[in-house]
């Protein structure tokens, strides 16, 4: 019997990368996945492809997460094909390095109503299904530890989703529901490559603050994720596990 045999969970923005990889990870774990994407459809479809290739169940629904009515479509649709939910996976994230004196009023609201308001509509939506034992984990980032310069707005969101993360944990845990935050270092993700973090600078700096030696692969990432959707993590809540090869 796998981990996550009867489970039913829910990927935000998991049509690639780190969102792609957990959803993966959670389907051979044994659950039924929705993979979310807000406008990548031809991702979202191989990741189901892939998911019940390998003998799993997948369903790919569209929704941008800053919409409260997206976000409970979404949460509705794992309910109409899976007859329940008992993981939500808050991955949906976006990202935008730059200096003090660049930051702009667009790019601020466009992180933080992806990166927080969007975490709040889907888990609000969400809350309402999920039973005792079920697991909400929130993608965050080692960024808000470690605050590096030229990130402001982004690790301004990320140290919101570990505030948040702790309020939550205490306002669900009563009905037994666990809610963690999941903080990767650096990973090699197709975001990364196309921001031109690959190959740079800031990936030997990035790797010269990590003790084990390297960035990260989305696969280092799922294998926590799997963990903190199963069982095996019942009592842990309101933690933030830092993901980045020791990176503090």
């Amino acid at each position: 019997m796998s981990k996550l045999d009867s489970k039913v969970a829910l990927v935000t923005g998991a049509s690639k990368g780190i969102g792609a990889a957990i959803a993966k990870a959670l389907a051979a774990a044994g659950a039924a996945v929705v993979v979310n994407y807000a406008s990548d459809k031809a991702g979202a479809d191989t990741v189901v492809a892939a998911i019940t290739a390998a003998g799993g169940k997948a369903l790919a629904v569209q929704a941008d997460v800053t919409k409260a009515a997206d976000g409970q479509a979404l949460v509705e649709a794992a309910i109409q094909q899976f007859g329940r939910l008992d993981i939500l996976v808050n991955n949906s994230g976006v990202y935008k390095f730059g200096a003090l004196e660049d930051i702009t009023e667009a790019d601020f609201h466009q992180q933080f109503n992806v990166n927080v308001l969007g975490l709040l509509l889907t888990t609000q939506a969400a809350a309402k299904h999920l039973g005792e034992g079920a697991s909400i984990i929130n993608i965050g980032s080692v960024v808000a530890r470690i605050t590096p310069a030229g990130s402001a707005v982004y690790t301004g969101t990320k140290g919101a989703v570990d505030a948040i993360t702790g309020v939550l944990s205490r306002e669900l845990g009563p009905r037994k529901i666990r809610v963690n935050a999941l903080n990767p270092g650096m990973i090699e993700t197709e975001g990364a490559h196309s921001a031109g973090f690959i190959g740079s600078d800031f990936q030997s700096w990035a790797v010269s603050q990590t003790p084990l030696g390297r960035i990260g692969q989305p696969q280092d990432i799922a294998s926590i994720a799997v963990f903190l959707a199963s069982d095996d993590s019942y009592w842990l809540t309101g933690e933030q596990l830092l993901a980045g090869g020791g990176t503090r």
